[in-house]
C-alpha cells in the first residue's frame, strides 16, 4: 500500500467563539442580577446594551435574537408583571449569556464522509464533510465540521471556515418511543411500580414535556412515596435527556455548525465522533456516528444520526456489549444485520452484530495484538471501507514508548469476523 501525505493542515482558531446560556448555580443569584438591571435608568440601559452589542456583535450572528431567548428563559424570576421595553429585555438576556471558544485548545481526530449534496462539483471531483473534535476552554470537547473537495488526481482542498460558529437549537418536541425507552430502563435496572404508573400515563410516542408532566402528576398522586421515588424520577429524566434532537441553521455554512454537549452525560465533552455514510437495504442514506460522552468520571458510548448535517438525532447505545471506546459502524448491513467494530476490553478488536441499531448483545474477537508495533493495544481508525477485495479496516497500534502506528487488514465482505 502506498501512502501520500498532503499539505493540508487544520489548525485550531481561538477566535471562533459561540454564545451559550449562562445559568447561575442558585436561583437567588439570577433574581439578584435581574433586580440590579431593573434598577437602572432607561438611558443607562440603552448605553450598556449599545456597548455590549458593539463589543460582541462582530463575532456572532443573530446575537440580539439570542439575548431575547435568554430573557424569555429567565423572565420567571421577575418580581413584577409590568412590561419591559426591548432594550431592557435584551440587556437582561446579555447577563445570562456567555462566550465559549470551542477550539482554543485543540482540533483533531477527524472523520470523513461524502457530502450529501454534490451539486455544482467539477467533473471528476467530489465534495466531502469532515468532522473534527474541537477542544476548548475547560478542556470540554465538541464536534465541529468542515467541507472540502477531492479531485480525480487525489488533490484535497478544505474550504476555509467562516469567522462564526453557533450552537444548535435543542428541539423541545423530540419524541421518544415508549417500548424502546422502557427497554433501556430495564437494562439500567430502573424497574419499579413508579415506572409502571408513569409510563401508563404516556402514549407510545411522547415528548420530554409529556414525560415530565407524567412524573409530576404521579408524584402528586402518591405524596407519601415522593421522596422514595425522587431518585428514580431523576434517573428517568437523565435517560430522556441523553436522547434528544438538535437543529442547526440550514442557511449557515457547515463550518459554523457544531454538536455541543447538552445531556448530563456530556457535561465534560463529546469525544471522537466517527461518521460513516450508511446505506440501508432499501437504498436510504443517513450519516451515523458513534462518539464518547464524558461527564468527568464516566465515559458513555453514544450515537448520532443525520440526513443533512442540519438536524441530528442523538441517542444512547444499549446492551451489555456497549462498553469502552472505539466503536465504529459498518457502512451497510451484512447478511441482514447491523455490524459494528468495538474494543470492549481496551486491547483487542471485536465485531458485534445486531438486528437493532441501538441495542447490542454479543461480540466476537477478530483481531488481537500480534506485531511488535501493537503489543500494548490495537483499535480501529473508523468505519471500514468496502472494496472488491474485502473490508479495508485501518487500525492503530500502540507499541514501545506508547508510539502509535497505522496498520491495515482486509476482513471478508460476507463475514467480517474472519480475515
Amino acid at each position: 500500500m502506498q501512502l501520500t501525505r498532503t499539505d493540508v493542515v487544520l489548525r485550531p482558531d481561538s477566535s471562533r467563539v459561540l454564545y451559550r446560556p449562562f445559568d447561575p448555580t442558585h436561583p437567588q443569584r439570577a433574581m439578584k442580577i435581574i433586580s440590579r438591571v431593573m434598577e437602572l435608568p432607561d438611558a443607562t440601559v440603552e448605553t450598556l446594551l449599545a456597548d455590549v452589542l458593539s463589543e460582541f456583535h462582530g463575532r456572532h450572528q443573530r446575537l440580539r435574537h439570542f439575548f431575547q431567548e435568554r430573557y424569555e428563559a429567565v423572565r420567571h424570576h421577575l418580581l413584577t408583571d409590568r412590561p419591559l421595553n426591548e432594550d431592557r429585555q435584551l440587556l437582561i438576556g446579555s447577563y445570562f449569556t456567555q462566550e465559549y471558544s470551542l477550539e482554543s485548545a485543540a482540533l483533531f481526530n477527524p472523520s470523513i464522509v461524502w457530502h450529501p449534496c454534490q451539486e455544482g462539483v467539477a467533473p471528476g471531483s467530489r465534495r466531502f464533510v469532515l468532522s473534527l473534535r474541537a477542544t476548548g476552554e475547560g478542556h470540554v470537547s465538541s464536534v465541529g465540521f468542515r467541507a472540502g473537495t477531492v479531485d480525480a488526481a487525489g488533490t484535497v482542498a478544505v474550504d476555509r471556515p467562516t469567522g462564526y460558529v453557533t450552537a444548535p437549537r435543542v428541539l423541545a418536541n423530540s419524541r421518544y418511543d415508549k417500548p424502546l425507552f422502557l427497554k433501556k430502563l430495564v437494562e439500567l435496572g430502573i424497574t419499579d411500580g413508579f415506572v409502571d404508573l408513569v409510563f401508563g400515563a404516556v402514549d407510545d410516542q411522547f415528548t420530554l414535556g409529556e414525560l415530565e408532566g407524567a412524573l409530576a402528576h404521579t408524584a402528586r398522586q402518591h405524596r407519601s412515596r415522593r421522596r422514595e421515588w425522587e431518585p428514580i424520577a431523576a434517573a428517568i429524566v437523565a435517560v430522556a435527556r441523553a436522547n434528544y434532537e438538535i437543529e442547526c441553521d440550514p442557511e449557515s455554512d457547515i463550518s459554523e455548525r457544531v454538536i455541543f454537549p447538552y445531556s448530563p452525560a456530556e457535561t465534560n465533552g463529546i469525544e471522537d465522533a466517527r461518521f460513516v455514510r450508511f446505506v440501508d437495504d432499501d437504498g436510504s442514506v443517513r450519516y451515523c456516528a458513534t462518539y464518547t460522552a464524558f461527564d468527568g468520571s464516566v465515559t458513555l458510548p453514544q450515537f448520532v444520526e443525520t440526513e443533512d448535517f442540519v438536524r441530528f438525532r442523538v441517542s444512547t447505545l444499549n446492551g451489555p456489549e456497549i462498553a469502552n471506546k472505539g466503536m465504529a459502524l459498518f457502512p451497510r448491513r451484512i447478511n441482514g444485520a447491523y455490524a459494528m467494530l468495538s474494543r470492549q476490553d481496551g486491547e483487542n478488536i471485536h465485531v458485534m452484530e445486531s438486528d437493532m441499531l441501538h441495542f447490542w448483545y454479543s461480540k466476537r474477537l477478530v483481531l488481537r495484538p500480534t506485531f511488535a508495533w501493537e503489543f500494548v493495544q490495537i483499535g480501529n481508525c473508523g468505519s471500514p471501507l468496502e472494496t472488491p477485495a474485502g473490508w479495508l479496516l485501518l487500525t492503530h497500534g500502540v507499541g514501545p514508548m506508547r508510539k502509535d502506528s497505522l496498520g491495515a487488514v482486509l476482513p471478508d465482505l460476507d463475514d467480517p469476523r474472519s480475515e
